[in-house]
């Protein structure tokens, strides 16, 4: 469900088709204020504007950790495997020892790397995670992808990123028989642990929920996959919210974060799309905004990625405008199916082959 912090709730009328049964809040004193999912097991409310840190250079994480708290956000989606946690982490401390915010207004969100999978590994994963980013807790801990890689020590490698051996005559990713519900299991123990307050999944589909949902003890709290305007998998998320399970979209503006990887180029981008930028002139908005404001109003959250001060502010000013079911309806029909971050594709790169998605 969504809510804002006066706790109304209204079902609006131009809601996609294919949603069912998803409440957006409507703030009672102000337009701009934040709104929030809140969790099903936890009831903890998670902000549903993020920033996202993949790619985040080091040396300019701490710094844009401290602006992301300034300019209004309480909401970081980090990993891992992005490399930054420490670094992430020392932007936390700072912004807290300046007294612009308190550890429990924060959303910290990690996962577990591939190679962690193993039982034994799962919480020792999330200890390091802990002790880079120099939290106690994280709101969040997702599994980063259902694939189980071979385990590289920490002492080895940290991140240990994808390819088992980057020094080997045919470096490549090298896969463990780990069954996901072994996984889930150790990760159901970061709860009583204190680690986590809500563990959830990345990069799922339905059959993969299905099956984790039959054997779960903890159901999932959070879906976090790839949604933007190319690629809106409505069945996906309609399951999610069937199942009450709170949706993350990643990548939520579409291309740009892979044009530069090479996984992508310009024209993919739905920011570019005529009928986005038609309905940003009409309601005198970025189309990155067009693009947000369509996921909120969808039923669920966005972790974008952005270290310009004017981006990081006009991606959280979603809430004093609305679409209309017209320009819902209009976005609907983008769909390609347009998945930029699809390990069947870049690990081939990697002289593999590892499909998630038929």
């Amino acid at each position: 469900f969504l809510s804002s912090p006066g706790g109304h709730q209204w079902l609006p009328a131009g809601l996609v088709p294919h949603m069912l049964a998803i409440l957006l809040a409507v703030p009672s004193t102000s337009c701009s204020a934040m709104q929030t999912l809140t969790l099903r097991s936890s009831k903890d409310q998670m902000p549903v504007v993020g920033l996202g840190l993949w790619k985040v250079p080091r040396e300019t994480t701490a710094d844009a950790v401290v602006d992301a708290i300034k300019a209004g956000y309480r909401h970081f989606d980090c990993a891992c495997d992005y490399g930054n946690e420490a670094e992430v982490g020392q932007g936390l401390r700072r912004a807290i020892a300046e007294g612009l915010v308190t550890r429990e207004q924060l959303w910290v969100t990690t996962k577990l790397w591939n190679t962690y999978h193993a039982p034994e590994h799962v919480l020792p994963a999330l200890r390091r995670s802990l002790s880079d980013l120099g939290l106690e807790y994280v709101d969040l801990f997702l599994m980063h992808f259902p694939l189980a890689q071979r385990f590289v020590p920490f002492e080895v490698r940290y991140p240990p990123e994808w390819v088992y051996d980057p020094d080997a005559p045919t470096p490549t990713v090298e896969l463990a028989p780990v069954p996901l519900a072994s996984t889930w299991a150790a990760m159901e123990e970061a709860l009583p642990a204190g680690l986590a307050r809500n563990i959830g999944v990345c990069n799922f589909n339905t059959a993969l929920l299905r099956d984790l949902l039959a054997s779960a003890t903890q159901p999932p709290s959070v879906l976090q996959v790839e949604l933007h305007p190319y690629n809106q998998q409505p069945k996906l998320v309609r399951f999610a919210a069937q199942h009450g399970i709170a949706v993350t979209g990643f990548s939520p503006l579409g291309a740009g974060s892979y044009v530069e990887l090479g996984m992508a180029g310009e024209q993919d981008s739905a920011l570019r799309d005529p009928v986005i930028q038609s309905i940003a002139e009409r309601l005198g908005v970025s189309a990155a905004q067009v693009v947000l404001r369509w996921a909120v109003q969808r039923g669920y959250s966005v972790v974008p990625k952005s270290s310009r001060p004017e981006r990081l502010a006009q991606n959280l000013d979603l809430f004093g405008f609305e679409l209309a079911p017209d320009d819902l309806a209009a976005i609907a029909t983008l769909d390609r199916g347009k998945r930029f971050n699809d390990p069947g594709v870049f690990s081939e790169g990697m002289n593999a082959f590892l499909p998630i998605y038929d």
